[in-house]
């Protein structure tokens, strides 16, 4: 079976604690969803916010017991556009990290410019999508790497 011959996929989760309420529905999504898709999560990280996820997610990225990190963080739009630059800075790092490490790290941090109400109707769709990016991404990279050159088009789905 191909995913026997992929290996095991080991998951870390950052997940930030300020709007707990939702990220830590979030979490409990993710971690479900990641049960159902049978991969397994080696670490959760709790952070102080979306801000300090980067951080984390470098550690994680470090370690060799660990394949991805999926983020998951609710920035929820305030009187002034700070959620805008903690959402829009903690992404673009989050983005660098991956490429930096080679490993993929998923984007499940809602915002900006959500209302709380926006942000709880989205925890199951951004946990699932961001465990799902996770998994998909590290078996298809394995795949690459498994994959010779040859004269035709080579998919890796």
């Amino acid at each position: 079976m191909l995913l026997e011959a992929l290996g095991e996929v080991r998951l870390a989760v950052v997940v930030a604690e300020f709007n707990y309420d939702i990220t830590y529905l979030m979490l409990q999504k993710a971690l479900s969803h990641a049960e159902f898709l049978g991969v397994k999560v080696v670490y959760v990280v709790k952070v102080p916010g979306s801000f300090e996820i980067p951080l984390a997610v470098s550690k994680l990225l470090l370690r060799d017991d660990v394949d991805a990190v999926v983020t998951l963080g609710a920035v929820i739009q305030g009187e002034t556009k700070h959620d805008e630059v903690v959402a829009h800075q903690a992404a673009r790092k989050i983005m660098d990290l991956a490429v930096q490490y080679g490993k993929p790290v998923s984007l499940g941090i809602v915002g900006p410019g959500a209302s709380r109400i926006q942000a709880l109707e989205r925890v199951e769709d951004y946990a699932r999508r961001a465990v799902e990016a996770a998994v998909k991404s590290v078996r298809r990279l394995r795949e690459l790497g498994r994959k010779e050159r040859s004269e035709s088009i080579v998919f890796i789905e």
